[in-house]
């Protein structure tokens, strides 16, 4: 098993995601020896010169013991393919991210999960099937997942807690970086009735192209997803 530090240090590697970690893996057995091997024995294991490069120049500037107390210090865990409680449903998609940053916890009742995902102009009618659907999975035991976007997906968590049950936020940015600012409170309450969860690096800020990437998260971490009064060209989760 790979030193979480490493798994840290390659996700902060612009170029080098699932298909190329699982490249490096495969060559070298563990992280750590990819980290500390050589141009040349990079190349050999499949990476191209753009992404050895890249590797070589964060390398020498990264502190990873500075990087993992950072972490640590805003109380953000780590979850990686090789962690037990990597969500068994998200191993099953395409490219399955290599590395989750979680604010709160992950629970094997998290596997009977269902995403409640819609717009963010939601009518009367849309806010009220919201909140009773995910009112009504969170009473029978089902987790329910969204993005923390404005509209739908905040009524969705909030009827969840509200029910007593769990909720799982899938950010477009860092955990630490609540976006809408305006949903922070709820990330709060989020946070002790479930998780945050995110694959991109604390301090990422929310930005359009990071969103619909991020959907892939919130539909692997479920059974199913419910869209309500979602267009053609939704707001991509903002």
């Amino acid at each position: 098993m790979s030193d979480i530090r490493y798994w840290i240090g390659f996700q902060l590697v612009p170029g080098i995601g699932p298909v190329r970690l699982r490249t490096l893996l495969d060559h070298f057995t563990d992280l750590e020896t990819a980290w500390h091997a050589s141009a040349v024995s990079l190349r050999a294991s499949g990476l191209n010169q753009g992404a050895v490069e890249k590797l070589l120049y964060l390398r020498s500037r990264i502190d990873l013991d500075s990087e993992l107390e950072r972490l640590q210090q805003l109380g953000i865990g780590v979850v990686t393919w090789e962690s037990p409680d990597y969500p068994r449903l998200l191993r099953e998609i395409d490219q399955p991210p290599a590395l989750l940053y979680v604010r709160g916890s992950l629970l094997p009742a998290d596997e009977f999960a269902v995403a409640v995902v819609g717009t963010r102009n939601a009518t009367g009618y849309g806010k009220t099937i919201a909140e009773r659907l995910a009112g009504g999975l969170a009473e029978n035991g089902v987790t329910v997942v969204s993005g923390l976007a404005r509209g739908v997906d905040g009524l969705a968590h909030q009827a969840a807690i509200e029910a007593g049950g769990r909720t799982i936020a899938v950010l477009g940015s860092g955990v630490d970086i609540i976006y809408p600012p305006e949903h922070r409170r709820l990330a709060e309450r989020i946070k002790e009735h479930g998780a945050i969860v995110s694959d991109y690096a604390p301090g990422t800020k929310p930005d359009g192209i990071n969103f619909p990437p991020r959907n892939r998260i919130i539909s692997g971490l479920s059974r199913a997803t419910i869209v309500i009064e979602a267009g053609g060209r939704e707001e991509d989760g903002q």
